[in-house]
């Protein structure tokens, strides 16, 4: 089993989007395992085996962090995994041991109730990272570990993980497929300041694909992700900067993409502004008939908590049914 960390759904998150939709593709995700795959495990790696999970083991609260992607390949004949997590901050976890080992256990864990084996998969991981700031962490788990004596050494659980900084690696070492090529350059400039003085040179990869549905829809995802990473860049400005590497027809396509973005921000304004007015007013509300006393802020907070305009709406008609503070409480658990 390998896993691949990706350090760095929806257009709320950009990178994600970006990510998964050129890696849930295998030709896509071929091209960089051929590629990156350190050679002695390339070896023994059947590729042409390599099938996409539908599993997911990010939870909610780290989303906004992470994504990852599971695929089931044959080392030698045998099954096993690789598994991509890709980070979206801009700076190095120095803990991502412990992220890596609680995704494993849960990748085990998964695989046993599925098999029932006796035998547990191997995972390599593997870490891409694309951030600011350099990458310093050790690869190996018991870097992070205090071990006084060396006597304890065999009592401490160790892996190593395969790091990725794209920082490290020059334009031409970027290699595979044009898709692949056109991210992972994407991803490696993101969050530099000449990043807008890269796109003439990432967009020239466009002139050797296909129009393709499949292209077309990366194209469509690659100009989301750069309108919505990169600040204080017009449309018009975009199109000046691409347009002689630009394919015919695709500054329309542009245009379109920009003013879909801006309409969903607008959306997304109106939505968060009702969410906010529902919540000073619930807030309002419950203080005025139980007063300002310790019970009812933590209500309020709990309140708060709440981010479902619909079921916002609904509190507001409750509140005034609650006699008491613990019949609020129950009316909001519910």
């Amino acid at each position: 089993m390998i896993i691949i960390i990706v350090m760095d759904n929806n257009i709320t998150n950009p990178h994600d989007k970006l990510f998964k939709e050129v890696y849930s593709n295998k030709t896509n995700a071929v091209s960089f395992l051929k590629n990156y795959l350190p050679e002695q495990i390339l070896k023994i790696t059947d590729l042409d085996s390599l099938e996409l999970c539908k599993d997911s083991f990010i939870e909610k609260d780290l989303q906004e962090f992470y994504s990852d992607m599971l695929y089931k390949v044959n080392f030698n004949a045998e099954p096993g995994f690789i598994y991509c997590l890709f980070e979206h901050k801009s700076y190095p976890d120095n803990l991502i041991h412990l992220q890596l080992l609680e995704y494993m256990l849960k990748i085990w864990k998964l695989e046993l109730k599925q098999h029932k084996s006796d035998k547990l998969p191997v995972i390599i991981p593997l870490v891409l990272y694309h951030g600011r700031q350099k990458w310093k962490t050790k690869e190996n788990l018991s870097s992070i570990l205090n071990c006084p004596n060396k006597h304890l050494s065999k009592y401490i659980p160790d892996f190593k993980y395969i790091l990725y900084d794209l920082s490290k690696y020059s334009d031409n070492q970027i290699t595979g497929t044009k898709i692949n090529q056109i991210t992972l350059l994407s991803f490696k400039y993101v969050f530099g300041e000449d990043f807008i003085d890269k796109l003439p040179e990432i967009f020239t990869l466009f002139k050797n694909m296909s129009d393709k549905k499949t292209d077309l829809q990366f194209f469509e995802t690659l100009i989301l992700y750069i309108l919505s990473n990169v600040e204080n860049i017009t449309t018009e400005q975009l199109i000046s900067k691409v347009k002689d590497t630009l394919p015919e027809g695709k500054g329309d396509i542009i245009m379109t993409l920009a003013e879909q973005l801006r309409n969903e921000g607008r959306n997304e304004g109106r939505e968060q502004g009702l969410e906010q007015g529902l919540l000073e007013g619930i807030e309002f509300a419950v203080s005025i008939k139980f007063g300002d006393v310790d019970d009812c802020k933590s209500v309020i907070a709990k309140i708060k908590t709440i981010q479902d305009i619909n079921r916002l709406k609904a509190l507001k008609g409750q509140i005034k049914s609650a006699k008491t503070v613990p019949e609020l409480i129950r009316i909001i658990e519910n």
